[in-house]
């Protein structure tokens, strides 16, 4: 995406790798769910999040680097990076948009999904809602193996080992940062055992790993839903469930919807009652079923 002022409204740039970014986006924008969602889901030695500000590490052409991130008045996003050469930033400015969901068209979203009165419910109590999307195809890959059927902290966890296992060290100091995440080539090259996980779901890592090596663009962002999962489900240990939600996070597939997740049944079936079916519910979110998941998730994180 090309940078304008509508992207950053003001970029100081030196010789140290030390940049400063602001960029805008369309409102609204509901930072208290975005925030909460990161602050959630913080890998130990990547990321941290503390008063509002969401840090982590990342790995340019082998150089280590650091993000910082907050939102700031005037509906812009304040970002400072260290470590990342002048030529990277434009590159990089897009995978932030990206990655906070800027340039959702929330107009847009509000007044489709707003046909559905359970859909103008939750718009109105969350306007402008995001669904952010993972930093990098392999890092969230990882997360989505890592997560089946286990809990948000217990998925972090589980990622923290793999990171201080495979990571390399970070050459930046910063504290509460350690590592980058593991490149594809090391996963699909390591031993697993004791990471916690079951052996099928370490053969999965690897596997997914590997066929990202194989296939740089299959978690490229803006593809053809159905040829997403198509493609990740004929890889063993991936099912419909991580196939839909790395379309939703990772592809920015906006009606990805995986409609096994418990905690969409269970959010459903909260705000319409037990009878609710998300199959069916969900035929009335196209072409935003992204935007509606992410809707169902935020209200069990207010309950």
């Amino acid at each position: 995406m090309p940078q304008s002022r509508l992207h950053a409204l003001q970029r100081s740039l030196n010789l140290t790798g030390q940049h400063t970014l602001w960029l805008r986006y369309p409102t609204p924008y509901h930072w208290p769910s975005t925030l909460a969602f990161l602050a959630a889901r913080c890998i130990p030695g990547i990321e941290t999040f503390t008063a509002g500000t969401y840090r982590r590490t990342l790995a340019i052409n082998g150089r280590h680097a650091i993000l910082e991130a907050r939102p700031t008045a005037g509906n812009r996003l304040r970002i400072h990076l260290t470590g990342v050469p002048n030529r990277a930033v434009p590159a990089l400015i897009t995978r932030i948009r990206r990655f906070f969901d800027l340039d959702a068209d929330p107009a847009r979203i509000a007044h489709d999904l707003s046909r559905d009165p359970l859909m103008a419910r939750l718009l109105a109590t969350r306007p402008g809602l995001r669904v952010p999307q993972g930093w990098e195809g392999c890092e969230q890959a990882m997360r989505t193996v890592l997560g089946q059927q286990i809990s948000v902290a217990g998925a972090m966890t589980l990622a923290g080992r793999l990171v201080a296992r495979l990571g390399e060290p970070l050459r930046l100091p910063a504290e509460g940062l350690s590592h980058v995440f593991p490149a594809a080539q090391a996963i699909a090259a390591a031993d697993l055992d004791n990471l916690g996980v079951p052996r099928a779901r370490a053969a999965t890592l690897a596997t997914l790993a590997s066929a990202l090596l194989a296939q740089p663009g299959l978690l490229r962002p803006g593809q053809p839903l159905e040829a997403v999962v198509a493609n990740l489900c004929r890889l063993k240990g991936i099912g419909p469930w991580s196939a839909q939600y790395l379309a939703l996070r990772q592809v920015a597939a906006r009606d990805a919807l995986p409609l096994g997740d418990v905690a969409l049944v269970k959010a459903l079936r909260l705000l319409e009652g037990a009878d609710a079916r998300l199959a069916e519910r969900a035929q009335a979110w196209h072409p935003w079923r992204a935007y509606a998941a992410q809707h169902l998730w935020a209200s069990l994180t207010a309950r």
